[in-house]
């Protein structure tokens, strides 16, 4: 049976702060809804203390971010940049257009169409989320988004060069400069001066997140994609500077981070968390990570291997890295997760970054019911029918006397008027 070494906040808790989050989004969409281009500007003043004359940035601005960068700067993106591409292209191999005669007559297949346009969200308020614009505009444009247009937050007062650059070179069509709330309302209900999008990718704050969760339905949305949540699962293969590393690693990405350490080893439990102690000491975002361990931090022991699965499972976390004697009897036996990280060797931030597997993962137990940001997100698989005159006759028939036993009478007449069109006996008796 699992035992709770170390826990997090209560679940009363956490569905209070959910609510006052919900209640300032909707009146946030509410007015942009209303009032367009100068809500958007109201907010933006207020939160970012940014009003420029046009959000959007012209082909000049975006030429001085370049300059501002150094070549070995802008090589690392271009080179995390192609990871992504690869990875994406892989995937978009693997989606086949297919057509197949499933009965004589009968032609069914479909195909997979890219979308027209779609928002990007990059986080950039806290710390400039360069990796962002490659997971989602590089990943859409991969897949043939016709229109993609990518937005991120000012940051220290200004436009952030890396991420711009990072937009620009992953082939955004549109960049705006301005976050929060109001970015994605500005994308997904569309304002004077910005056409709306038809889905809206990339990650962000709890604001950010139910921003996209209540406009889904108006525009798709790759996922929920809430506060970064990591799982360490490891047994006495590892020491606890590595486990505690790795758990710091993510939980410095918000105060509300959840960094959990599962493992079957109590002197691994308790080795990571005096390391974490000791780590905080010295790392330069402990006053983030360490009140994310605070609160939400767990450690939880188990008994067996095949417990850490069923217990993982129930977490379904985000970001899962395996570090025990066979990493792989995880990745054959799990089913909830974001993304797998498998062995030591490897590590989120990897993901996070460079290696080419997307970072926009689910979060809140969403991976119960889907995977992360992939190309196919950006594609609808869309189905086709075409049928020779026997075959119509034949399906028409099973059809009719199934409208029938619903009650259909016009689904039935469909039908009909196709049998006596074309079967054998066509004088229409």
């Amino acid at each position: 049976m699992a035992t709770y070494i170390k826990n997090g906040i209560d679940a009363e808790t956490a569905q209070t702060n959910d609510k006052k989050v919900r209640e300032i989004v909707e009146g946030i969409l509410g007015e942009i809804e209303k009032r367009g281009d100068a809500a958007v500007r109201d907010y933006s003043g207020q939160f970012d203390n940014w009003v420029p004359s046009s959000f959007r940035l012209s082909e000049e601005q975006i030429k001085a971010c370049y300059d501002r960068l150094d070549e070995k700067t802008i090589e690392d993106i271009r080179f995390a940049q192609q990871q992504v591409r690869n990875f994406a292209q892989v995937q978009l191999d693997s989606m086949l257009d297919v057509e197949k005669e499933t009965l004589p007559g009968v032609f069914l297949g479909h195909k997979h169409i890219p979308m027209n346009s779609v928002g990007c969200y990059v986080p950039g308020g806290k710390y400039p989320l360069v990796a962002s614009a490659h997971m989602s505009v590089a990943t859409a444009k991969v897949a043939g988004v016709k229109r993609v247009i990518a937005a991120a937050p000012p940051f220290n007062g200004e436009p952030n060069p890396a991420i711009v650059v990072a937009m620009d070179m992953a082939g955004a069509d549109e960049i705006y400069c301005f976050g929060g709330v109001q970015a994605i309302g500005a994308m997904a209900i569309g304002t004077e001066t910005i056409a709306p999008v038809d889905m809206l990718v990339g990650p962000g704050n709890a604001f950010v997140a139910e921003a996209k969760r209540q406009l889904f339905g108006r525009v798709g949305i790759d996922l929920f994609a809430g506060p970064t949540e990591t799982l360490v699962i490891a047994d006495d293969t590892v020491d606890g500077e590595l486990c505690a590393t790795d758990l710091l690693g993510q939980a410095e990405h918000g105060v509300n981070s959840p960094a959990i350490l599962l493992t079957n080893s109590e002197q691994l439990a308790h080795d990571t968390m005096a390391e974490i102690e000791k780590q905080l000491q010295t790392l330069e975002t402990a006053e983030v990570a360490g009140q994310a361990w605070r609160d939400y931090g767990q450690v939880i022991l188990c008994d067996s291997y095949e417990e850490m699965v069923q217990v993982a499972d129930e977490i379904a976390s985000e970001h899962v890295q395996v570090m025990t004697k066979d990493p792989n009897y995880f990745l054959e036996n799990m089913t909830n997760y974001g993304a797998l990280f498998l062995g030591p060797e490897t590590n989120v931030s990897y993901g996070d970054k460079v290696i080419g597997t997307n970072h926009t993962l689910p979060t809140k137990k969403a991976a119960r019911y889907t995977g992360g940001l992939w190309v196919g997100k950006f594609i609808k698989t869309c189905t086709y029918q075409r049928v020779t005159p026997e075959a119509s006759a034949m399906v028409g028939e099973y059809c009719s006397r199934l409208c029938a036993l619903e009650g259909f009478a016009g689904h039935k007449a469909q039908a009909d008027i196709r049998v006596r069109r074309y079967g054998k006996d066509k004088t229409g008796q």
